[in-house]
């Protein structure tokens, strides 16, 4: 059985339709037929919420927590035992802190970071990944 962690950015790309959606898709579908255990971060949750009430506003940023509640993911909340690996993640690398906890969850968990963010690849050889296409930029 697989281990997985959604960051942020795959979860929004499930959410918006993105790149990759039908890879998150099929990482959902066989987390509920028992084939993987699935991780989101509070820390995630938190994200989606307050991006897209800056983004949507509050109306569809409650939908959205709504939603996330309806998909197959253990939510993990930050506790004492993540301080250190999250610390040392942050410390040794510029990454946001939100990314940090992010992947000190998938490194808690042995797991493989499921995302769409540029960030991750200074904790590639730490973290097993799976990049999802990464969005371009509009000139």
């Amino acid at each position: 059985m697989s281990v997985y962690v959604l960051d942020t950015s795959a979860l929004l790309a499930y959410i918006e339709n993105e790149d990759g959606v039908t890879e998150i898709e099929s990482v959902l579908l066989e987390t509920l037929d028992d084939r993987h255990t699935l991780y989101v971060s509070v820390v995630s949750c938190i994200e989606i919420f307050y991006i897209s009430f800056q983004e949507q506003g509050q109306v569809v940023a409650t939908e959205r927590l709504e939603l996330l509640k309806e998909l197959p993911f253990i939510q993990e909340p930050l506790d004492e035992n993540d301080i250190a690996a999250v610390g040392a993640i942050k410390a040794t690398h510029a990454m946001s802190f939100a990314d940090c906890c992010i992947a000190g969850l998938a490194k808690e968990k042995n797991a493989i970071l499921i995302h769409k963010d540029p960030e991750f690849e200074q904790v590639e050889h730490e973290i097993s990944q799976h990049k999802l296409p990464y969005k371009t930029k509009n000139p």
